[in-house]
Order: structure tokens, then sequence, then C-alpha cells
């Protein structure tokens, strides 16, 4: 406190401060610092003479007081020596209370003393249990994520795995518990992810078990499209233009609502996989997850394929098991990209799926053409078709590109072209090598009505005119092979039926295996045949070969009929009818041999007697049997053939005939020749003559002129009329101009 006395200040002021003072403590911190200031600056003297005069004055006031209050005064000091009195006692007895507050207090603060040990036992003891509690309380949460993967709740494992590790452990990181808790986090995690693949696992197992199935149940509902669209095009004609998955087709079957992964027959989950997806997406391993995924449907890509099928089994179910399985997998793809789309990056997702579609075709069409060679019969391959086509069209259904199958679509039908070929030949090599070469014969109308309606040929005859039983001209090879190659024409396109984009290579390679039967196993095993003797035979072939040549231009317009819209346009033109054509002309020709070395072989038995003496009354014999052979194989061998054909035979014969007939007296074996014997030759050309008038045709009466003027030459009277060149033309025109003057010579040298 600072010194109320300073250098200068009147001491008569501090006197009046300190005798002022409030209290008994105020009064000695006022005296004090005065005395000790008196005493500091030599003023104690003058400070004590100040006190001495304030005490004077207070006694003069006192006494002053007294004086005129003495009796009051001495009462007042009588009443405070009653107080005094009792202060005494009561400060005794304060004191005695005292004593014993004080005894109390010790026992009190003893008493305090354990009650705040207490509370510090009891503080450890409740901090003791709140770490019990928080540490039973992350336990609890620790094997709640073990009750929660126990229950497949992999997400719920996991945000609880987060909360204990974000939240809970924080609050007990002075635990050692905390620690061993927290590095069994990753481990606990990884179980997560584990577990979760372990389903995803035993999902993708299921669902490679079910791709067959699910392909089965894809196959069926295409072939129900199938089904509904023929329904339609029957009823509106129309819609016969648009195919299945068209988009016309497509808005017609709207309403035909089927869910080919969730149906009466089998539902796919895909539950597992999005939780899978999730999970690692929590984990933060989201993209291994993709790789992982992608590796093992490409192990069970693998799985799927066998090492080999058989195409021969009697159900075809080696083939069918192989497509479904693989229709199954594709379609259990294409749905996970679009429930999934994130499942692949968005750059790899189609280059992925796309490479998968396309292993998985190589590999179907490799084992397929491997087994091809098992195949030998075109039913078969068509059935195989039949379900390759049922696979392309459901699974073009689904997006998928379908060409590299398109493209094998056509090496099955050249394999199912060359079988069909090859069977086709080996019944036309059979119905021609059969044959009897007759003219075939009919005995019911039934039968007649077979044939025409299997056979390209025009009857002469109404139907109501005949008579049975009766005879077709051709014989019975001819509607055999018109069967067949109706037959051929229907399985050939048998092939297009339900699913074909390349039917102009039916249209051309139909057309090229056509010309090839035709003319390879029908006409040239007919060609073939015309080295035999038999005429009969050969007509009939003649026959044969004519109607063949019909069939082939009715065969041009349909197949023109037949041919698909998206081919080119235009006639079709057959190899196989300027073959049946110009073999029409080598049978001919035939025809023409044999009856000429018949008449060479008549007149061969020529016996004239060039230097007779007397007169033939009778044609020689060969003459008489010529004619009459010539009659006979116009009216029983040749009746069949075509009427111009007859006549030209006919001409032919009757030409060779003469030519071998003035052969004769030209031979130069006869050196002269007497009128009788020119007579002779004379009746047997006068002969010939009249059976050709009975022919009623004049042309043919022209093939005897040389003849005849060659004979008028030899029996007139001047024959020097043949050197007249005027008169030769005029009467000898026909007559040659070497060999007439020969036989003038040998005339006139009898």
């Amino acid at each position: 406190m600072p010194s109320l006395v300073d250098q200068g200040r009147d001491t008569d002021v501090v006197t009046q401060q300190i005798v002022l003072s409030a209290s008994e403590t105020e009064y000695f911190h006022e005296l004090i610092p005065a005395i000790k200031d008196a005493e500091v600056g030599s003023g104690a003297q003058h400070l004590l003479q100040s006190l001495g005069l304030y005490s004077n004055d207070r006694e003069s006031e006192i006494d002053s007081i007294c004086s005129v209050h003495q009796q009051g005064f001495v009462s007042s000091v009588n009443q405070l020596q009653g107080v005094r009195d009792g202060s005494f006692a009561l400060m005794t007895d304060v004191l005695g209370l005292n004593k014993s507050i004080q005894s109390s207090t010790e026992a009190l603060t003893q008493e305090k003393k354990a009650l705040v040990e207490c509370r510090g036992v009891r503080q450890k003891i409740n901090d003791a249990d709140q770490a019990l509690h928080d540490c039973l309380e992350v336990l609890r949460l620790a094997n709640q994520v073990y009750d929660l993967l126990g229950k497949k709740s992999y997400y719920s494992a996991l945000r609880a795995l987060d909360e204990l590790h974000n939240v809970h452990l924080l609050e007990i990181t002075q635990y050692r518990i905390a620690h061993l808790i927290q590095i069994s986090v990753p481990a606990t995690k990884k179980l997560v992810g584990d577990a979760v693949m372990a389903d995803l696992n035993t999902w993708l197992f299921r669902i490679r078990e079910t791709s067959q199935f699910l392909g089965e149940v894809a196959f069926y509902h295409t072939e129900q499209r199938r089904t509904r669209q023929k329904d339609r095009t029957e009823k509106i004609v129309p819609l016969s233009s648009f195919v299945l998955n068209s988009a016309v087709e497509s808005v017609a079957d709207e309403g035909e609502e089927f869910d080919i992964l969730d149906n009466e027959d089998v539902q796919v989950d895909f539950t597992p996989l999005f939780e899978c997806m999730h999970i690692h997406d929590a984990l933060g391993e989201v993209e291994s997850f993709k790789v992982d995924y992608a590796a093992t449907r490409r192990q069970q890509k693998e799985l799927l394929m066998p090492v080999s099928i058989t195409l021969v089994d009697l159900d075809g179910a080696s083939l069918s098991e192989l497509l479904e399985g693989i229709a199954g997998f594709a379609v259990i793809e294409k749905a996970t990209m679009k429930k999934a789309p994130n499942l692949r990056s968005s750059v790899d997702v189609c280059n992925d799926l796309n490479e998968l579609w396309e292993s998985m075709c190589q590999t179907a069409i490799t084992l397929i053409s491997k087994a091809l060679y098992e195949v030998a019969n075109a039913e078969l391959l068509l059935k195989i078709k039949g379900v390759l086509a049922l696979f392309i069209q459901t699974m073009s259904s689904w997006g998928y590109s379908v060409g590299s199958l398109d493209a094998f679509l056509l090496t099955l039908f050249d394999k199912y072209a060359e079988l069909l070929k090859r069977r086709f030949s080996d019944d036309f090599q059979e119905i021609v090598s059969t044959d009897d070469y007759m003219p075939m014969p009919i005995h019911k109308g039934d039968e007649y009505d077979k044939v025409v309606n299997v056979s390209w040929y025009t009857p002469e005859k109404p139907r109501e005119e005949l008579r049975f039983p009766c005879v077709l001209p051709f014989s019975q090879m001819y509607p055999l092979c018109c069967i067949d190659i109706r037959n051929f024409l229907n399985q050939f396109y048998f092939f297009s039926d339900d699913y074909f984009r390349h039917l102009n290579v039916i249209d051309d390679t139909l057309k090229s295996s056509l010309d090839e039967l035709l003319c390879e196993k029908v006409c040239h095993s007919l060609l073939d045949r015309l080295s035999t003797q038999y005429l009969g035979q050969i007509v009939q072939i003649l026959i044969n070969l004519e109607h063949f040549e019909i069939a082939c231009l009715e065969l041009e317009e349909l197949l023109v009929s037949a041919r698909s819209s998206a081919s080119a346009g235009g006639a079709v033109a057959l190899k196989a009818s300027e073959e049946f054509r110009s073999s029409k002309k080598t049978a001919e020709k035939r025809i023409f041999e044999l009856v000429n070395s018949k008449i060479d072989d008549l007149i061969g038995t020529a016996e004239y007697d060039w230097t007779a003496s007397r007169l033939e009354s009778e044609p020689s014999n060969y003459m008489q049997t010529l004619t009459r052979y010539l009659s006979n194989i116009m009216t029983t061998v040749l009746l069949g053939l075509p009427t111009e054909i007859k006549e030209l035979i006919y001409f032919d014969a009757l030409s060779h005939a003469a030519t071998m007939i003035l052969s004769v007296p030209l031979s130069p074996d006869i050196k002269s020749i007497s009128p009788h014997g020119v007579a002779a030759l004379a009746k047997d050309v006068q002969y010939l003559t009249e059976f050709v008038d009975t022919l009623d045709n004049p042309i043919l009466k022209q093939n005897l002129d040389e003849l005849q003027q060659t004979v008028a030459l030899m029996q007139a009277d001047n024959s020097d009329e043949f050197y007249d060149v005027a008169t030769r033309n005029k009467k000898y025109g026909r007559v040659d101009v070497v060999n007439g003057p020969i036989l003038l010579e040998k005339y006139k040298n009898p």
C-alpha cells in the first residue's frame, strides 16, 4: 500500500485519516505506514505532537460531554459492563462450541477424505465399465459383421464394418483390442469379397447349367413366332414379304409378351451379380472384379464347347445341345449387358461381347464342319440346316451378328446340293438303265392322270376321248425322271424354308445341277444306248429325247417362276435343252444309219441278170422286201415318232435306197447290160415309185428323180440326147453327168 505521508504533506491530515479509520484493521494499515514515514523523514516528533494534540482535544470533548451527560454516561457504562460480562460468557460458550465443532470437523474431514477416495475408485470403476461397454459394443459390431455374412447380407456387413472402423474403433483407440480389430478389417473386407464372389460363382455355375435349357426355351419361343408369322401371312398375303425379326413382324408380334429370362419354365435372377458388383464397388475393387468376371465367363465359354460332336445321331441331340448352350450363354451375356452396362467398360463392352460371340460361332462352325463328313443323307443335312436356321433367327432377335453363320449356311448348301445330285444321279442312272425303252402302256384312267400330272406332256386327244388301255409315246423312264426332277426342284428349295438369305445361290446352283443331271445322267446315258442295233429302242430313245427337250423348255419357265424376287431377272436357259436337241439329231442319224444299213443289206441281195434274154414279169424279191420293210417300220417301230421326223426318215431312206440301187449297175463288175436287164431294173424302179405314191407325199418322190431319169435314159431310143445340154437339162437334169455315160456305154455293149 503506498505511504500516506509524502514529503511536505501536512501531518495533521495524516493524523485525521488515522483516527477516522472505519475498522481496526484499517486503523493499523493507516498508522503503521505513517510511523514508518515519520521515522524516515524525521517527522516522528511532529507526528507525536499531532497525535497528542488530537488526544487532548478528544479528552476535552469527552470531559465536556461527560459533564453534561454524566448520569447517562454512567448508566451506559454500567450497561456496557453488563454487555461485556454477557459477551465473555457468550465467548466461553462460543469457544466450547468451537472446540466441539473442531472435533466434529476432524471426523468429517476423515470421512470426506474417505468419500473422495471412494469417488475416485467409483470413477475408475465407471471408466472401466464404460471402456468395457465400448469394447463390448465394438465386439458386438464385429460379431454382427460375421452374422450378416452368415445371413448373406453382404452390403449390410460391409456398412457395419465401415461403421466399426470409422466410428466405434476411434472411441477405443487407447485399448489394444482396437489395434487387433483395426488390423483385421482388411481381412474381413476380403472375407466379404470372397463370400460374395463365392455366391457369384455359384450363380455362374447354375447359369452355365441352365444355359442349354435357356437356349431350348429361346428356340421354342422363336418357333412359336414362326408359327404366328405363318398364320398371319396366310390371312394377310402381303405380310409374306416380311421375314422373322423384321420391323413389321416385330410390331405384329408385340402383343405376345414373353420374357425368356422370367417365365414359367425358367427364371434367371441377376441379384447375385448386382450384389457382387455393388460390394466390389464399395470395396473399391470394381475394376478387378470386371476383369475376373470377364475371365470367368471366357472360361465358362470354353467349358461350354465340346471337343467334338456328331451329326448322325437319331434325334440330332448333339448339335441341338451345342447350339442351345451357345444361345443360352449369349442370351445371358446380352441380358447382362443391358441390365448391368457398367459391368464392362463402355469401350470394351461391345468388343468383348462380340469377341465372345464370334469365338463361339467359329468354334461351332469348326465342330460342325469336322462332323459333316459323316452326313451322307440330304434329309439329315436339311434337319441340321433347320436347327442352324432356328439358332440364327433366335440370335438375330437378340441383336447378334450372324454373318459368319450365314456364310456357313452356304457351305451346308453346297454339301446339300452335292448330296442331292449324288442321290438323284443314282436314281436317274437306275431309271435309264432299267427302262424297257418301249411305249408306256396305261391300263386305267387314274394311272393316266397320275402320269400326265407328273410329266410335262400335252396329250394329243382330250381325256374324254381316250379309251383304256392305251399307250403313251414315251417309255416309263420319262415320267419317272419327271417325278425325280420335280422332287429335285422341291428339295432344293426346301433348303430356303424358314431361313436362307442366299436365294440367288439356290437358283444358280439348281440350274447348274439340273443341267448336270439332265445332260450327264439322262442325255449322255441315252446317247450311250444308241450303240444298240435294235431300231425300236433307238426310236424310243429319240421319242424320249423329244419329250425331255419339251420338259426342259417347261423347266425353264418353272425355274423363272420359282426364282426368288431377289435374284437377277430375265429368262433361264438350260444347257440341257440344247443337249437334248443335239442328241435328237444324233439319234436321228443313228436311225438313218440302221435303216440305211438294212436297205444296204436288202439291196445287197439284189440278183439282176444284166444279160438276161427274157423279160421279168415281177419286181425283184429284194425290192418287194425293201418296200415291205419301209412300210412296216413306219407303221410299227417309227409309229410313235413325230410326223416330220418320220417324213425325214422316209426321205433319207428313199434317197439312200435310190443311190444304192443306182450303184448296182454302176458296179465295175458289170461290163454290159441288156435291154431285158434294164427292163428288170425299170420294173423295180416303177414298183418303188408306186410305193412312194401310196405315201401321199410329193416331196418324197423327188428322191427317185435321178433313178427314174437314169432308167429312162438307158431305155431311150436316142441316147445321144443326153450329150445335148439343152435336151439333157430338160429330160435328164437329175442324171449324173459322169454316171450317165458309163451306163450308156455298158448298155451299148451287150
